[in-house]
């Protein structure tokens, strides 16, 4: 993939996608490419030394550049896309180091809101359910930002984003010329596999159930949840990039959006389906719940959508088995099954 050097000009790329080399950053960059000359595109992440990399395959020939260098590039007048997609971010629920997740996940993403906001460019963002924290005041994209406590550092460091852009907007601050933030609930499907730990039980229980014939999930440690009935919000990737990329077309439109089903399910289901796309009796173990994970958990998670109906926004989610499927087809694939 051509590497651009920032100290130089560049190709005047109008689209750019931060986060390229993630998982809804590489999906999306796919979409992109189908709709898109090479040249108005732009992915931008960490450098390219880790497994990650893989998913820029789904884009030959787009230019790349690390996040600093795009931002040099950026700042210094060198690029001046019309929208930006920053789906960039430290995603771990774990990360424990503040400083780290400042950095990352508010710093930077105020950097090109004020940029987009200087230069009449339009910005649209990852914020995550996360900030939603136990759903004490439920999921609803329209409840006060102040009452919403995130349960990890993480999820607060998406939510003093989104408390940030609010209060540029309530002291009348010109900002971008449309700004969209997107509150991610369980998103699954391919180009997750470099997540690891983070990566959603679909993947995780593909391979336990291809090497194992089982499947562990997480035994309940609230009272009214049963072994592996946490319920969540569980949403297809290629779902999530359609809904994205109809907000594009609606340059009008801003705001703080949920992007899930607005239908929760339970763990156990998602395997269950998991085990039936794969021909197999359900065989599911449930182990303790790791110490770090307790009381940062959230046990239930369900996307109201009535905003982003409202805003026109074409919205057909995948039914779950229908998604499971085909993303097990395609990890079959992967390992040659």
């Amino acid at each position: 993939m051509p590497y651009l050097d920032a100290r130089r000009p560049t190709p005047d790329a109008r689209v750019v996608v931060t986060g390229a080399v993630g998982f809804i950053g590489s999906q999306l960059l796919r979409a992109l490419v189908a709709q898109h000359a090479v040249s108005d595109l732009l992915a931008v992440d960490h450098p390219l030394h880790d497994s990650r990399s893989r998913n820029l395959e789904v884009a030959p020939g787009v230019p790349f550049l690390d996040h600093h260098q795009f931002l040099a590039a950026l700042e210094s007048g060198i690029l001046r896309p019309s929208l930006i997609f920053h789906l960039g971010a430290c995603s771990s629920t774990t990360e424990t180091n503040w400083d780290y997740l400042t950095d990352n996940n508010l710093r930077y993403s105020q950097r090109l809101w004020n940029w987009c906001a200087r230069n009449n460019a339009r910005f649209l963002y990852a914020s995550s359910a996360a900030t939603y924290g136990g759903g004490e005041n439920g999921f609803d994209d329209a409840v006060p930002l102040e009452r919403l406590r995130p349960l990890n550092l993480y999820g607060k460091s998406k939510h003093d984003f989104d408390l940030w852009v609010q209060a540029q907007n309530a002291a009348g601050v010109p900002g971008p010329r449309q700004c969209v933030g997107f509150k991610f609930f369980n998103v699954f499907g391919p180009g997750e596999a470099h997540k690891g730990r983070m990566a959603s039980m679909v993947f995780h229980g593909y391979r336990q159930i291809r090497v194992n014939g089982r499947v562990n999930l997480f035994q309940s440690h609230r009272e009214g949840f049963a072994d592996g009935g946490q319920l969540r919000d569980f949403i297809y990737v290629k779902d999530v990039v359609q809904v994205i990329l109809a907000f594009t077309a609606r340059p009008e439109v801003s705001g703080l959006f949920n992007l899930g089903t607005a239908k929760a399910r339970s763990f156990r289901e998602l395997l269950e389906a998991t085990f039936d796309t794969m021909g197999l009796v359900p065989k599911i173990d449930y182990v303790p719940m790791p110490e770090d994970l307790r009381g940062k958990y959230q046990y239930f998670t369900e996307a109201t959508m009535a905003r982003t109906l409202a805003a026109g926004i074409p919205y057909t989610p995948t039914p779950l088995a229908e998604a499971v499927s085909d993303y097990v087809t395609f990890l079959n694939g992967e390992q040659g099954a």
